[in-house]
């Protein structure tokens, strides 16, 4: 179906689900980039509707092959005007494709975790690209699970899908209160470290092998007193300037590789394998 008038019910439902409370009501939310909506498709995401306007197209040779996938996966395809896409784009300089589909977040219960599994656990984030960010990091560090306790930003917000850059469809995400994913990360024998900087340990100097979970809180309150007082460790991460915190999103980066650099030395991770460069972007593959 092709959408030439920027009045369409379809177009603006898609603003109104910009809104928070929209998108739980409706149980949607949405997807918009070549590289966020290729990465969702790769992970099993069915979204309901696909609008795409060529005009807009970055590449001209893949997006079409997006399109493809969504129909055979029966979603609704919309073909719309330059000015019609340009109504629904979250993104400033949009590339032309978006799509809508359920929320992804599972039940704290259904996480399945292996054998010396690194999980994330953030408490009260409040900004949607700090949310994203982490998400990215996680899927980098190869965290199996992200765990959101007391949300104050939406999960599905278009600024957490874009500043995951589409790693929210790779890396499982629940959402629990912080008595909950304690009381579950427990009962499975997981080392809870807090991360805070009023902490004597310095994030390098404790284990970081094994089950564990770092959980990291709001810039402005860190973490909460469960937390806090139901941690195994207290770490901080050493701060040598005239700044007294991170970015929540740089220190979970920080505490992540730290992680894997440990668990790479002790055998129980791999190191990726050494792809050399050849004076290409590897986004352009």
């Amino acid at each position: 179906m092709e959408l030439t008038s920027t009045s369409n019910p379809k177009l603006k439902h898609i603003v109104k689900l910009r809104s928070c409370s929209v998108r739980e009501e409706a149980g949607e939310m949405i997807v918009e980039g070549y590289r966020e909506c290729r990465r969702a498709l790769d992970h099993g995401y069915k979204p309901f509707a696909i609008f795409h306007c060529p005009e807009f197209y970055l590449k001209n040779e893949n997006e079409d092959s997006i399109v493809g996938e969504c129909v055979k996966l029966g979603a609704e395809v919309y073909t719309c005007s330059k000015q019609c896409f340009t109504k629904i784009a979250y993104k400033e300089r949009p590339d032309g494709l978006l799509m809508v589909g359920p929320h992804v977040t599972v039940k704290l219960e259904d996480l399945v975790l292996p054998e010396n599994a690194l999980v994330v656990v953030t408490e009260a984030i409040e900004k949607p690209g700090n949310l994203g960010t982490i998400l990215r990091s996680a899927d980098a560090a190869g965290v199996s699970a992200v765990i959101v306790c007391n949300r104050t930003t939406d999960i599905h917000n278009p600024n957490v899908v874009r500043a995951s850059t589409g790693t929210l469809f790779s890396v499982p995400v629940a959402e629990a209160t912080s008595e909950e994913a304690l009381a579950f990360l427990k009962s499975r024998n997981f080392k809870i470290l807090a991360a805070t900087p009023h902490a004597e340990e310095l994030h390098f100097q404790v284990p970081l092998t094994g089950n564990v979970a770092v959980a990291l809180g709001a810039e402005q309150y860190g973490l909460g007193k469960a937390w806090m007082n139901g941690a195994d460790l207290r770490v901080r991460i050493p701060m040598l300037g005239i700044a007294d915190s991170l970015n929540v999103s740089a220190a979970a980066t920080i505490m992540l590789y730290e992680a894997v650099r440990q668990r790479i030395a002790a055998g129980v991770a791999e190191a990726p394998a050494f792809e050399p460069w050849h004076g290409e972007n590897v986004h352009d593959k």
